[in-house]
């Protein structure tokens, strides 16, 4: 068994995503502190983004999906969003580590610190225990500070697709599962220009 003061050090390691090679320092009490979780890995490897694309990485931990999506569009930019501070402060820290200037990290609830709007791509680990109301205001959210024609691609677990698919569709008036993997689903879901959510999701 390890002492306090060995846990207290940082975690860190390497994962190749999307072909790149990048570095990560976590710590315990961050998610899937010392490895890539599969459900953000089959994230990473499976959504589709343009090299000048502006992206937003909701709830990002250390910065895993951000990085890895600002490393591969280089003329583009990415913000990184958590409520955790410690996360936020990681994942500045592994933007550094990484040598990535196209993207910044910010502390926020939700939506809360992000007045821009305009992005072509929204990412997210949505947690299992979400929950509807929570839910469907991140949904909304996302669907505001979209560009028309912009896309949400979230990862779930996989006993929770039908319940995302039919909260994508209320909202967004659309739905495509990206990749069904063993353990975790996929989706995405695109902006429509004109399209009002005109009831809460259930």
């Amino acid at each position: 068994m390890q002492s306090a003061d060995e846990l207290k050090r940082d975690i860190t390691f390497e994962a190749t995503l999307r072909g790149r090679r990048l570095r990560f320092c976590s710590t315990w009490g961050l998610f899937s502190p010392r490895a890539i979780d599969n459900g953000s890995y089959l994230l990473i490897e499976h959504v589709d983004v343009r090299p000048a694309d502006r992206s937003l990485d909701l709830g990002c931990g250390y910065g895993a999906i951000g990085l890895a999506i600002a490393k591969d569009t280089p003329e583009g930019t990415v913000c990184m969003v958590d409520k955790d501070f410690v996360a936020v402060a990681y994942a500045r820290k592994n933007a550094a580590l990484n040598g990535l200037d196209n993207c910044e990290v910010r502390l926020s609830n939700g939506f809360g610190a992000v007045p821009e709007r305009g992005f072509d791509n929204i990412l997210a680990n949505l947690p299992a225990n979400v929950g509807a109301e929570m839910l469907f205001i991140l949904l909304s959210d996302a669907r505001d500070h979209l560009a028309p024609g912009g896309q949400l691609v979230v990862v779930t677990v996989a006993g929770l697709r039908r319940f995302i698919r039919r909260n994508l569709l209320e909202v967004f008036g659309s739905y495509r599962k990206v990749k069904q993997g063993r353990h975790h689903t996929v989706a995405a879901a695109v902006k429509r220009q004109g399209r009002q959510v005109s009831c809460r999701a259930r």
